[in-house]
């Protein structure tokens, strides 16, 4: 039997399921909640998150050797207490990026042609009525395009807006050195007031939090589209309910909130020009597998004494060696 416990917040792809399986006993939580997630991970050798970890759990479980991120966001890891109990903390970046980019196309177009009015008009009302929609939809290509943080999600939606649909490309970074050709960097109060489509896929840091509110969302263009792909919290949502319902912005994407499931009263799930999605932007089939078979390679060189390819804590190494000297 198996000695090392692997322990998942979420269910993963057959093939990545089956890879970790031969690595060590692996355990998925009956509920990715965090009653479920607290009380199953005990005795975990190795965490992989898709869900928050409480801090907790670093300080209680003695065997744990690294907490292994499912994706790239560190904002479900609480890194100061993976710091303090010794813990390594690696994250498969980049993998899904152009499952993300993609995402940001598509609903951006969905929106622009007026899909959520469109639809529930067929079901309810019948065919003219949606079809009289067609007369405001509106097209992608050869519009402005802002894009708040040139990750590699920024960089991948680049080469769709740019090189697809011919869009004119402003960037909000903090290395315009780094900025592929064709992309022009800008302030956010630029991309704000210049650009049709405006695409938040920053990191939230205490910078980003609330970065998008009353002020930010006043010097929009009345037709414009924001798209948050980011995390909720970089955009403030009384404010962005206030501007979607008196038509100070065209409409919203929204992939993250503030409150995850997106609670069933919430004052966006009225709202016709918006396009709500329950943080799936980076997954489909192909990117589950990417990530997951990240994670399976970092958890093999893990358990094998070796530091992770993409560690994300170098400095807790010498405690760590310490623990499992």
């Amino acid at each position: 039997m198996l000695s090392e416990v692997i322990f998942s917040t979420h269910p993963l792809h057959p093939v990545v399921t089956e890879e970790l399986g031969s690595l060590g006993n692996l355990v998925v939580a009956s509920a990715p909640t965090p009653e479920a997630i607290l009380v199953e991970s005990a005795g975990a050798s190795i965490i992989v998150v898709r869900a928050p970890i409480q801090s907790e759990i670093f300080a209680r479980e003695q065997k744990l050797k690294a907490a292994v991120r499912h994706g790239a966001g560190l904002d479900m890891i609480p890194l100061d207490a993976a710091l303090a109990a010794g813990v390594l903390v690696a994250n498969v970046p980049g993998v899904n990026a152009g499952t993300v980019a993609e995402h940001c196309i598509w609903s951006s177009l969905a929106l622009l042609r007026c899909y959520p009015a469109v639809s529930a008009d067929l079901h309810a009302e019948g065919w003219a009525i949606a079809r009289a929609h067609s007369d405001h939809g509106r097209e992608l290509s050869g519009r402005s395009m802002g894009i708040v943080g040139m990750g590699n999600v920024g960089n991948a939606l680049f080469k769709i807006a740019h090189g697809g649909f011919g869009m004119d490309v402003l960037a909000v970074t903090s290395r315009p050195e780094a900025l592929p050709d064709g992309a022009r960097a800008a302030s956010l109060h630029e991309v704000l007031s210049e650009c049709d489509i405006v695409v938040l896929c920053c990191p939230l840091t205490d910078r980003t939090q609330g970065m998008i509110g009353n002020r930010e969302l006043a010097v929009m263009k009345p037709g414009a589209i924001l798209v948050n792909v980011a995390r909720g919290p970089v955009v403030n949502e009384t404010a962005l309910i206030a501007a979607l319902r008196n038509r100070t912005i065209g409409g919203a994407v929204l992939d993250v909130f503030d409150t995850q499931p997106l609670p069933a009263d919430h004052p966006y799930l009225s709202l016709r020009n918006v396009i709500l999605t329950p943080h799936m932007a980076g997954i489909t089939e192909e990117s589950m597998l990417r990530m997951g078979q990240g994670v399976v390679r970092e958890t093999r060189r893990i358990l094998a004494g070796e530091k992770p390819t993409n560690f994300c804590n170098p400095e807790v190494w010498d405690k760590y060696l310490s623990r499992f000297a």
